[in-house]
C-alpha cells in the first residue's frame, strides 16, 4: 500500500480537535503537543506492562505449596501495610491451585504459557516493525491495546467459566502475545518522531519509567482483586489497556507533520527540516498556527507520509543494530525472568526465616522496578553526558553480575536486606534494558546513514527488541525447568546472561574508547599549539 493511500487515514486525532474547538481554534505551541506526546505514549505503554504482570501475581495462586507456612510477619519498611499478611482463600482456589497448572508439572507448565506469550510476541514485533513504518502510528496502536486488552481478558475469564483445558490458556496468552507487539515500536517511533538527539538519553530514560510504574501497578492491581478470584486479576488489567487504546486514539498525534509541525529528525532531503534550536523551532511552530488545516493536510501528506519506509535487511545493515540486539537478547532474558517470576520467588523463599503471602510477593516485587526506575533515568543520564551508549549499557550489565549475587546470597537474612538488594539489582538490570530498547534505538532508527529520507524508526526497534523479546521468552521457559533443581541454578543462569550481554558489546565499547581517546589527543594538541582557530571546528564537530 503506497503512503498517498494512507494519508486519507492520518490526520488531527479527535481529541485534539476538541481541545481546539474549546479554545476558540487556538492551537497548543510545539512544547506542549510534546508533553502531551509523552504523557499519553507513557500511559499507553505503562498500560502494557501492567497487563503483562498478573500471571506472575497468580502463579503461586494456580500452583500452590501446600506445606509452606504463611508468614505472620509485620512489615514496617518501606510502605508498611501495602505488605498483607494472611494467606488468600476461597473463590475456588487456595490450597488445591488451579487445574492444570497444580499438578506436580505445573512450574513447566507456567513457563510454557510465558514462552508462548512472549515467543508470538518476539516474533509480531517484527510484523509491527514493518507495519508501523507503513501505517498510521496512532491507529495502528490503538488496535493493538485494545486486542491485547480482549485476550488478556479472556485469560481470566477462565476462571469465571471454569475452563481447565491447558490450550484455553495457552491459545488466550499467544494471541494477547500477537496483539502486545505492536506496542513498543509504536511508542519509541512516536517519540523518535517528535524529539532529536538532544538529550535524548535523559528524557528517554525518564520517560521509560513507564515500564516499572505499569509492573507496579500491574502488580498492585493484579493483587488487590485477587481476593475476589484469580480472573479479576486478567480482566482488570485488561479493562486498563483497553481504556488506554481510547486515550490513544483520541489524543496521540503520532508524527509532528499532523499536527502542522516539522519533524524532528529530518536531515535533509525534500522536507523541511527542523531549526536545531528548540526555542527556535518552537516560535516557528507559533507562528503557523493560524492556518492548522491547511497545514496539517499538508504536512501530513509531504511530510512523514512521503518518505519511504526500510526493509528489515536494510535495518540491519545499520551499524550498531546487530550488537545491540543480541546484547538486549541477554539483558531482557535477565529482566523478563524476574518479571514473570519474582512474585512466586518471593514466595517460595523464606526470608528472615519466614514465609510471605501470594499478596505480600506481588506487592514486595514491585520494589525491584522502583530500582528499575532509577536505574534507567541514570543510564540514560550518563550515557548522554559521556555521549557513549555502548559503554554506560555494558558497564552496567558487568554491574548487575555481582548485584544479583548479593541478591541471592544474602536477600534471605531479614525483610529490609531483601528490599535495598532487590532495588539495587533491579537498578543495575533494567538499567541497560531501558537504555538500549529507547534511546539507543532511537539513534538507530534516526541514523545518519538513513539520510532524513527514510522511516526506520520502528523498524529498528522492532529488530532490536524483537531480537530481546526471543530472550525474554527463553528466560521465563528455562527458570521453570531450573527451578526444579533449586533457585541457585536460575540465578547462575542470569548472570551468566548478563555477563554474555556485556561482552557482546565489547566491539562497540572498544570503538567508543577509541573515539574518546582520539578526541582527547586532538584537544590536547590543540592546547598544546596554542589553540590553532583552524583545528577548532574540527574538535567541536568530534566532541559534540
Amino acid at each position: 500500500m503506497s503512503g498517498h493511500g494512507l494519508s486519507s487515514f492520518r490526520g488531527t486525532p479527535p481529541g485534539v480537535l476538541l481541545i481546539r474547538r474549546l479554545r476558540g481554534g487556538k492551537d497548543w505551541t510545539l512544547t506542549t503537543y510534546r508533553y502531551v506526546v509523552l504523557l499519553v505514549t507513557f500511559i499507553a505503554y505503562a498500560c502494557y506492562h501492567a497487563s503483562r504482570k498478573p500471571s506472575s501475581i497468580v502463579k503461586s495462586v494456580l500452583y500452590p505449596e501446600p506445606d509452606r507456612n504463611s508468614s505472620s510477619a509485620s512489615f514496617s519498611w518501606p510502605v508498611g501495610a501495602v505488605f498483607v499478611k494472611d494467606e488468600i482463600s476461597g473463590g475456588g482456589f487456595g490450597s488445591g491451585g488451579w487445574a492444570p497448572f497444580n499438578q506436580a508439572d505445573g512450574t513447566s507448565k507456567l513457563g510454557e504459557i510465558d514462552v508462548a506469550f512472549l515467543a508470538c510476541y518476539s516474533l509480531g514485533m517484527y510484523v509491527a516493525g514493518h507495519l508501523g513504518d507503513r501505517l498510521d502510528l496512532r491507529l495502528f496502536l490503538t488496535f493493538g491495546m485494545i486486542g491485547s486488552g480482549i485476550f488478556v481478558g479472556l485469560f481470566g475469564m477462565g476462571y469465571f467459566w471454569d475452563v481447565h483445558v491447558f490450550m484455553f490458556y495457552l491459545a488466550m496468552q499467544m494471541a494477547a502475545g500477537l496483539f502486545q507487539a505492536t506496542g513498543w515500536p509504536s511508542v519509541v517511533a512516536v517519540i523518535g518522531n517528535w524529539f532529536g538527539k538532544r538529550k535524548r538519553g535523559l528524557i528517554m530514560g525518564v520517560w521509560n519509567a513507564h515500564t516499572s510504574v505499569g509492573n507496579i501497578s500491574g502488580s498492585l492491581l493484579a493483587a488487590c482483586v485477587l481476593d475476589y478470584g484469580w480472573g479479576w486479576s486478567f480482566i482488570v488489567p485488561g479493562a486498563l489497556i483497553a481504556l488506554g487504546g481510547v486515550l490513544v486514539y483520541l489524543f496521540l498525534a503520532a508524527y509532528p507533520e499532523d499536527v502542522g509541525f516539522p519533524c524532528a529528525n529530518n536531515s535533509g532531503g525534500n522536507n523541511e527540516p527542523c531549526a536545531a534550536d528548540e526555542e527556535s523551532q518552537a516560535q516557528k511552530g507559533r507562528s503557523d498556527v493560524e492556518n492548522i488545516g491547511a497545514r496539517s493536510v499538508s504536512a501530513s501528506s509531504q511530510g512523514s507520509v512521503s518518505k519511504r519506509s526500510v526493509g528489515l535487511i536494510e535495518a540491519c545493515q545499520i551499524p550498531g543494530v546487530i550488537p545491540f540486539a543480541m546484547c538486549l537478547f541477554f539483558s531482557k532474558l535477565v529482566a523478563y525472568t524476574f518479571l514473570y517470576w519474582l512474585p512466586f520467588y518471593l514466595s517460595q523463599t523464606a526470608i528472615g526465616g519466614e514465609y510471605v503471602s501470594v499478596k505480600s510477593a506481588g506487592n514486595l516485587s514491585t520494589l525491584f522496578d522502583v530500582g528499575g526506575i532509577v536505574g534507567g533515568i541514570l543510564a540514560g543520564y550518563i550515557s548522554d553526558k559521556l555521549n557513549a551508549r555502548a559503554i554506560t549499557a555494558a558497564s552496567f550489565m558487568y554491574l548487575a553480575i555481582p548485584s544479583m549475587l548479593l541478591y541471592r546470597t544474602f536477600g534471605s537474612e531479614s525483610h529490609r536486606v531483601n528490599i535495598l538488594l532487590m532495588m539495587v539489582a533491579g537498578l543495575f538490570v533494567n538499567g541497560p534494558y531501558a537504555l538500549i530498547t529507547t534511546a539507543v534505538s532511537a539513534d538507530l532508527g534516526t541514523h545518519a546513514s538513513l539520510r532524513g529520507d527514510s522511516r526506520a524508526l520502528a523498524t529498528v526497534t522492532a529488530i532490536i527488541d524483537g531480537t530481546g523479546s526471543v530472550g525474554a521468552a527463553l528466560g521465563p521457559l528455562l527458570t521453570g525447568f531450573l527451578s526444579k533443581q533449586g533457585w541457585d541454578a536460575v540465578f547462575q543462569m542470569l548472570m551468566a546472561g548478563a555477563l554474555v550481554a556485556g561482552l557482546l558489546l565489547s566491539p562497540l565499547v572498544a570503538a567508543e574508547i577509541r573515539e574518546k581517546l582520539r578526541s582527547f589527543m586532538e584537544l590536547t594538541t590543540a592546547r598544546q599549539s596554542g589553540g590553532d582557530s583552524s583545528s577548532q571546528p574540527l574538535l567541536t564537530n568530534r566532541i559534540s
